[in-house]
């Protein structure tokens, strides 16, 4: 097991501390002052990408595109055991690359307007692997957090109607990753 720890970048689901949290230490509400204290959050830019929702699906994919940018969540503190979870969770549409965004400073509207960008950091995202099957339409973050995230949150066990694994057949293939 390695102590060196990873840093992310999210800009689904994942962007939701309820969401991330279910993922990658499948709790419900024990703990979450001091799992949070584990996390650093902080807003970001992620030039050279455009996000889309993935048709059928509740959540997004990005894929490269020099012309646009996604604001999105970077994340540290990411342990092996998480990264596990993750990959799991994220399955066989996605590829975790390496990449760098810009920490914002200070964060402007939804349309981008006002944001500051500062520090370059490099951090893992998953990109999304087959573009034709990604909407026209951006992804709306408000529009899942309203309607969608109680089925992704660990009450719910909402996970059964994605390609993604299951909480319990994850919780069965825990015995492989670094706890």
């Amino acid at each position: 097991m390695s102590d060196r720890t990873h840093a992310a970048f999210f800009y689904g689901t994942l962007m939701a501390a309820e969401v991330f949290f279910t993922v990658c230490y499948r709790f419900s509400n024990e703990n979450v002052s001091f799992l949070k204290s584990l996390h650093e959050f902080k807003p970001a830019i992620l030039h050279g990408f455009c996000r889309r929702r993935v048709q059928h699906a509740d959540y997004p994919g990005i894929t490269p595109d020099k012309d646009h940018e996604v604001r999105g969540m970077y994340v540290t503190g990411l342990t092996d055991a998480n990264m596990y979870h993750l990959d799991a969770f994220e399955g066989r549409e996605y590829e975790r690359q390496t990449v760098k965004v810009r920490l914002l400073s200070q964060v402007g509207d939804d349309k981008g307007r006002g944001n500051v960008e500062g520090e370059e950091v490099e951090c893992e995202v998953y990109v999304f692997k087959d573009p034709e099957e990604l909407e026209d339409r951006e992804w709306d973050f408000e529009e899942f957090r309203k309607h969608k995230m109680k089925k992704w949150t660990r009450e719910d066990y909402g996970f059964e109607d994605t390609d993604h694994l299951s909480p319990q057949s994850v919780e069965n293939d825990e015995k492989q990753a670094a706890v």
